[in-house]
């Protein structure tokens, strides 16, 4: 999910940017700073998002930096189990398939690409036994996250199903979803008729002359 997260921190500026605005300058360091970081608990910055406030600057001797007490804010992604996202297939292996998020990737096991036996070819391409559903590189999709690992701080892994309701390639789900539409045109339809049939015939009487 994506965040807006304010946090407060001693932003140290160079002394080559003591002639820009405070405000840039410190902007421009937290830019650099917080370049492709992640760690567990802020997850994948996307970007400093603002300088909210700005505290008096110190001059620690024998660094010539000046130090600013700073509040900004970030736009961060940090993936939560269970959480629903959309993305790309950007890869294709024997094992299964890496799902595109933006920020960061996803895998999804080759047994939770879908509800089939599945199997892979030599075109990558993932094709499900008895549906004939195909998954290849360039497949947009809807997964749900089912483990994420922050061991690796630097390369945090996340596992991902496709197997469940409402998820998979969106081709797929669009024709699910007329497939129900047209089951329920269906019933009702036959529902309607047995109600037709089931009615009481009323005989109209008329008065003789």
């Amino acid at each position: 999910m994506f965040y807006r997260t304010e946090i407060k921190d001693y932003v140290r500026v160079p002394p080559a940017l003591f002639g820009a605005e405070i405000k840039d300058a410190l902007k421009q360091e937290l830019q650099e700073k917080y370049k492709n970081f992640i760690s567990p608990e802020l997850g994948v910055v996307i970007s400093v998002h603002q300088v909210l406030d700005i505290g008096e600057g110190i001059i620690i001797p024998g660094d010539g930096a000046a130090y600013y007490d700073t509040v900004f804010s970030l736009i961060t992604f940090r993936p939560e189990l269970q959480e629903l996202v959309y993305g790309s297939v950007s890869d294709i292996t024997s094992f299964g398939a890496f799902l595109n998020l933006g920020p960061i990737e996803g895998m999804i096991h080759i047994s939770q690409t879908m509800d089939d036996y599945v199997s892979f070819s030599k075109s990558n391409v993932l094709t499900g036994k008895n549906s004939k559903k195909s998954l290849k590189s360039g497949d947009l999709c809807i997964a749900r996250i089912v483990a994420v690992s922050f061991k690796d701080p630097s390369d945090p892994k996340l596992s991902l199903t496709m197997r469940q309701s409402g998820l998979g390639k969106t081709e797929w789900i669009d024709q699910d979803k007329r497939k129900s539409a047209l089951e329920e045109a269906k019933t009702a339809k036959s529902s309607g008729k047995e109600k037709a049939e089931k009615a009481p015939k009323v005989e109209k009487k008329g008065k003789k002359k």
